[in-house]
Formats: C-alpha cells, sequence, structure tokens
C-alpha cells in the first residue's frame, strides 16, 4: 500500500470526475501526480419512449449512487481508508439535449438526448435568423422546436440545462456551466465567453408574440470558465452522491463541462491546431482552429472549456453495432459451452482486421442506430450488405465494421482539411475502440489520412479528464492557463504511441469510402421499408 496516495485520501488532496457517457456512467479519483487512485462504471442505455431517445431520472440517480459507492468501496479496499473528504470535484455528460425544470425543479418532460433528430425545422430557422450553424442537438433547438409545436410545457419552464449542469445543481443548487458545454447550448460570444448578446436578441424577437413569462437568458445557466469555482458540494448533494452519510459537505465543484470538453482536456487537446477524436456511442472530431471558417452544416462551432474556438464535427454513430455483433459472438462461445472473456474477445476479433483485404473484401456496412446528420439520413437501420463476388470472412467482416465506425466523420472532416485548409499539427484518439492497441488507431489512420496518437491514459476517458479539470480549478498557480497546466504538469512526462497511415491502408479505405456514398440510398431504402414495429 502507498502510504502517501493514502494520507492523500485522508487529508482531501484528490480530485473526483464523474462522466455521464451515453453508455456507462463513469467515476475516476485522481491523485495530485494525476494517477488514477480508484475507477468504477456503471452502464445505462438509453430508450426511444414516445418518438424521443432519453433515460429515466431513477436510473441516473441510481447510477450515480452505484458509481460513487463501487469507487468508495475500491478505495476501501486497496488503501483502507473511507472517502470522507475529496480536495475537488466536477460532473460532465453528453453535450446539448434538452432538459427543462419548473419552479419546484421538477422535470417538465422527459430528458431528451442529444440522438434524438425531432428538431429539423427550428435548426434550420435558427440557423438562418442567426447566420450561425445550429445543429438539430443543441438545447437551443429543442426549445425553439418545442415553441413551434405549441408544447404546453415550455409555459412553465424556469430552467434549461444540460445533463452535466443538471449533476451539478443536484449537487450544489447551481445553476452553473462550463464554457464548453454552454458552446452547445447557445452560440458563445468568443471575446465576451458568455452566451452571444445579439443571437439573444434575435431569438426574444422570434418568440415575442408567444408572451411567455420567461426571456432567454434568465433560464439559461451561468457560464463558467475553466478554472472558476462553480457551486459548493451542498448537504442533500453529499446524501443524493452518497447515502451511506461518509462523504463530507462543502467541496468544491468546478464547471460541469461536456463530453467534448473532457476529451479535448483527456487527450492535451485544448491548443490551437491540435485536435481529438473520441469514439463511444456516437464519435466526433474537436480540431482547435486558428482561423474563422464559413459556415456548414456538417461543422458545428463550439469552444474549448477555455474559450478558444473548435470546429466539431460528430456523427450519431459509432460503436452500437461492432458491440451488438461482439455481442452475437459472445452468444456463439456461450453456446458452445464455454465461457468467454470479453476483453480477449474484442482482441482476437479487433485484431482479424489487420489480416483483412485492405478495402474490406467488397463488403459494406452501416451502423446506424439512429439517424445520421452527416450523411442526412432521419433514421437509423443497422445493415451489412455483400454481393455473392464479396470476399465474405470474419477478418474483412471486422475491418469493413471498423472502417464504417469512421466513415461518417472522415465526410466531415473532409470540409475542414479539404475546403476550408485547416492545419492540424496532431489529433489524440480516445474511447473504447481504442483500448485494443493499434486496431483501432491503423483503421481511424487510415480513414483520415493523418498520424494518430492514443495516450496511456486513452482508456480513463472523460471522466479523468473531468478529475483534471477539477484539479485544475484547486491546484493552479496564479494566471496559469489551462494549456499550459496540461503541457507543463498533466503530460509533461506522457506517454504515447503514434500510428502513421499505411498507404495500402488508404487506398483500402478510399476504396471502401465509394462503396459507402453510392450504398447510402440502400440504408435510405431500408429506412422507409423496413418499419419500427412490424404489423402482427
Amino acid at each position: 500500500m502507498d502510504q502517501n496516495i493514502k494520507q492523500a485520501i485522508v487529508k482531501g488532496e484528490t480530485s473526483l470526475g464523474i462522466e455521464f457517457g451515453s453508455t456507462r456512467i463513469k467515476a475516476v479519483l485522481i491523485d495530485y501526480n494525476f494517477e488514477t487512485i480508484g475507477s468504477s462504471s456503471y452502464e445505462w442505455e438509453n430508450q426511444l419512449i414516445d418518438g424521443y431517445w432519453t433515460y429515466h431520472l431513477n436510473e441516473m440517480i441510481n447510477g450515480l449512487q452505484e458509481t460513487y459507492r463501487q469507487l468508495k468501496q475500491e478505495v476501501e479496499n486497496n488503501y483502507g481508508v473511507t472517502l470522507q473528504k475529496i480536495g475537488s470535484i466536477g460532473c460532465s455528460g453528453m453535450m446539448q439535449g434538452y432538459i427543462v425544470l419548473d419552479k419546484e425543479g421538477e422535470l417538465l418532460v422527459p430528458f431528451r438526448t442529444w440522438r434524438n433528430s425531432t428538431t429539423g425545422t427550428a435548426a434550420s430557422e435558427l440557423t438562418e435568423k442567426f447566420q450561425f450553424k445550429i445543429p438539430q442537438r443543441w438545447s437551443i433547438a429543442h426549445l425553439y422546436q418545442a415553441i413551434l409545436n405549441d408544447e404546453e410545457h415550455v409555459t412553465y419552464i424556469d430552467y434549461i440545462t444540460t445533463l452535466s449542469g443538471y449533476i451539478h445543481w443536484l449537487l450544489t443548487g447551481s445553476k452553473a456551466l462550463g464554457l464548453g458545454d454552454a458552446s452547445g447550448m447557445f452560440p458563445i460570444d468568443e471575446s465576451e465567453l458568455q452566451y452571444n448578446e445579439e443571437m439573444v436578441k434575435q431569438f426574444a424577437e422570434l418568440i415575442a408574440d408567444k408572451d411567455y413569462p420567461w426571456n432567454l437568458k434568465d433560464i439559461l445557466p451561468k457560464v463558467y470558465t475553466a478554472g472558476e469555482h462553480a457551486g459548493y458540494l451542498n448537504e442533500a448533494g453529499a446524501r443524493l452522491l452518497d447515502p451511506s452519510g461518509s462523504l463530507q459537505a462543502g467541496i468544491p465543484l468546478c464547471p460541469p463541462e461536456g463530453d467534448a470538453g473532457t476529451g479535448m482536456v483527456a487527450t492535451n487537446s485544448v491548443k490551437k491546431r491540435t485536435g481529438n477524436i473520441s469514439v463511444g456511442t456516437s464519435i466526433f472530431a474537436m480540431i482547435v482552429l486558428d482561423k474563422d471558417i464559413s459556415v456548414y452544416p456538417e461543422i458545428d462551432i463550439v469552444t474549448t472549456p477555455d474559450g478558444s474556438p473548435v470546429g466539431m464535427v460528430l456523427a450519431n454513430n459509432c460503436s452500437s453495432d461492432i458491440n451488438a455483433w461482439l455481442g452475437l459472438f459472445r452468444e456463439f462461445y456461450e453456446a458452445m459451452g464455454l465461457k468467454p472473456d470479453m476483453n480477449q474477445l474484442f482482441s482476437v476479433l479487433f485484431n482479424k482486421a489487420l489480416e483483412a483485404d485492405a478495402d474490406g473484401g467488397g463488403l459494406l456496412s452501416y451502423g446506424y442506430y439512429s439517424g445520421e446528420n452527416i450523411t442526412g439520413l432521419a433514421k437509423g437501420r443497422p445493415l451489412f450488405v455483400r454481393s455473392p463476388e464479396s470476399r465474405f470472412n470474419l477478418a474483412n467482416f471486422m475491418r469493413v465494421h471498423l472502417f464504417t465506425a469512421f466513415a461518417a466523420l472522415r465526410l466531415g472532416m473532409d470540409i475542414l482539411t479539404q475546403k476550408e485548409h485547416v492545419t492540424i499539427d496532431r489529433i489524440l484518439a480516445h474511447g473504447g475502440l481504442f483500448k485494443t492497441p493499434l486496431v483501432g488507431q491503423k483503421m481511424c489512420a487510415a480513414a483520415l489520412n493523418v498520424p494518430i496518437s492514443v495516450m496511456s491514459t486513452a482508456g480513463e476517458g472523460g471522466a479523468w479528464g473531468m478529475a483534471i479539470l477539477a484539479s485544475y480549478m484547486v491546484n493552479k498557480e496564479q494566471d496559469e492557463g489551462l494549456a499550459d497546466y496540461l503541457a507543463t504538469k498533466v503530460f509533461n512526462d506522457a506517454e504515447g504511441q503514434e500510428v502513421y497511415p499505411d498507404s495500402a491502408d488508404v487506398n483500402g479505405f478510399a476504396l471502401f469510402m465509394e462503396r459507402y456514398t453510392e450504398g447510402l440510398a440502400i440504408e435510405q431504402a431500408a429506412v422507409d421499408h423496413f418499419v419500427e414495429n412490424w404489423k402482427k
């Protein structure tokens, strides 16, 4: 047992990051050297209810408590002490979406997640009005669509926030949001690091005839920049997080952030001309811009947690279909009377992709569990297609499913690199797809034709990045910027592995992309003709 770490836990010289991802709620506790002391996770799934993708409030709370309970137990098992003090806490979550509360703090409608593609009219009208790209996922698009739909609940809105802002409010009572997450609710004025005042006025003009008893700025969270204090864990929040009563109130919380911001932090990608790729249920690339770019439907403009403009390319679908196929292989394994080791199963199957034909043998796959904004599909149908001439084997099957996980992202990235000539010095990747050494990196490098680095912290992901932001708040030097803190303290001796694109893989991916773009008509036909609920 490391006595120094034990003393750090007792004294509260630690930072806790909690992230609500699309498939897992994860907690990571770090020490003063940014090393992970303990981690835990809780699996959850969104559900399509009454036409909206959502998560139940009860499962949010249960998942939060179970994740913390597991973390607390791990610390007790490894260090013989009970968590009572924590130096700082940060909460993060899936960006955007729609959480609205009334004056009593009750949800007015179930949480509408980023995955919903039900706000097309609102997003289009706001983009035209603001002359600024408003994606369907953004909170303001959800709000305006509810207004256009004359939904009764809109009149009673007292607070609108994101998932991270909601959890932060439950723990602190503070209606706060970090700059990066706020930039996915409403456009940010980069010079003021606040909501764009002119666009706030334009929105007020749009809805003036509705005569609602609120104005937009009053119901939005207050915006905080990385490093600022955004509230303290109150007694109710401490009991919510730790019903056993061990955790003490009064712990400072940093501004809650979105998963995009924590991904940038976790990969040391907040400097201009750096970028990162985060993979999970969705996949997104964040490129910190050093110049203004034109408005494109495929490119969102958000910010780093400390306020630099970021070109964000987000594809709604990434690893869900891969996970489903791996589940099928697991079932076969179990049917053979064997007990599968899922880590080994992922490793073996992913590595088969390295034995495949460069283009995936003429196979084609779309992992569209939901609509895909990059390719203009309103709904999703997971689809695997081959011809009699395709070279159908396990290696090609796995390569094509890895290729398709990056395909929609590639279409968006082409706009930044080919049309806008954005310079990217380096891209770092993180997320579960990169846990198997080299395979995900090689496929990603082939897809984007740029070197891809994965750091030793890649597996920790956004929860670790959130813990770093919490640490930054309490441990930074005066006037020390986030980029300097990351470069000189967190990542000064970090190990990473860089993979350069292989020319054969790049050419193979180009052939695959020809099939992918040509075959979108097949995917559209599946959406049109494969109905969601077959009539009995």
